[in-house]
């Protein structure tokens, strides 16, 4: 399979299992950069990023399973289906190697995919995610679950707007328990371990929505180890925004680290 080198950007729904996922690609000739979002969020969360790297790459984006305005519903929202649909994008769009770059949940899809598959990916850079770390306990599965009941009446309202996922609360609250457990040091940390192609870190700092305290610094410091045993992946850079905010406000460090992975790609890692 070769990449399609199209000149004008497409958008469409791409059909994979018992849904259709809306899909933009901006083609061209240039390095296939593919951008895995956040797990309820969209793809018009990497705006910014896509203006500071310009028209020398192709920018692939798409909206998970029911997220967005478009993407269809599935009865699979698993993390599976998550990394089946990179592949699933990429298959449609005639592209067979791409950069990926992901963030929070997306940065974990995209440390799976690099890790399976060494010659097809050209790297990945992960947004402030893909920390291997313990954090989920009982405690914190009630109150995830708590947290999604809670905001349940809301999700609903602003669906028009696709700012929220059309999933159920409990889908919604399980969909991120099953986070907590791929995060775990001895699910993850094998997983990264396994990568053979450059990686770049944007951490945030701070907290995001849900956590209390330090709870995301301690996450991020589950990555030194990674760091000391992987000398393909490093850190790109820490930035000061915090979870949520970084898209928006440190969308050129994310871009330099794009650069960086895709310039080790022409120099032959």
């Amino acid at each position: 399979m070769t990449n399609a080198t199209s000149t004008s950007t497409w958008t469409g729904m791409v059909p994979i299992d018992d849904t259709a996922l809306a899909v933009t690609d901006t083609g061209g000739p240039g390095i296939p950069v593919v951008y895995l979002n956040g797990q309820f969020a969209t793809q018009g969360y990497w705006r910014r990023v896509i203006d500071e790297l310009g028209t020398g790459w192709r920018h692939i984006t798409y909206d998970e399973r029911a997220r967005g305005k478009k993407s269809k519903l599935s009865a699979d929202y698993s993390f599976e289906a998550a990394v089946r649909d990179v592949d699933a994008v990429l298959a449609a769009r005639g592209v067979d190697r791409a950069l990926v770059v992901g963030w929070s949940y997306g940065a974990v899809v995209g440390a799976h995919w690099a890790a399976r598959n060494p010659d097809r990916a050209i790297g990945a850079v992960l947004v402030d995610g893909a920390a291997p770390y313990d954090w989920l306990d009982d405690a914190m599965e009630q109150r995830i679950r708590k947290l999604f009941r809670r905001i349940g009446w809301l999700t609903p309202l602003l669906r028009p707007t696709g700012l929220t996922p059309r999933m159920s609360a409990a889908e919604q609250a399980e969909s991120n328990i099953e986070l907590g457990k791929l995060s775990r040091e001895r699910e993850l940390g094998p997983v990264l371990d396994g990568i053979s192609v450059p990686v770049r870190y944007v951490l945030a700092s701070g907290t995001s929505f849900g956590s209390k305290g330090d709870e995301q610094e301690k996450i991020r410091a589950g990555l030194d180890p990674v760091f000391e045993r992987n000398p393909n992946i490093r850190l790109g850079a820490k930035v000061a925004s915090n979870h949520g905010a970084i898209l928006k406000k440190d969308f050129r460090a994310i871009a330099d680290s794009v650069r960086e992975v895709a310039a080790l790609e022409r120099g032959g890692h």
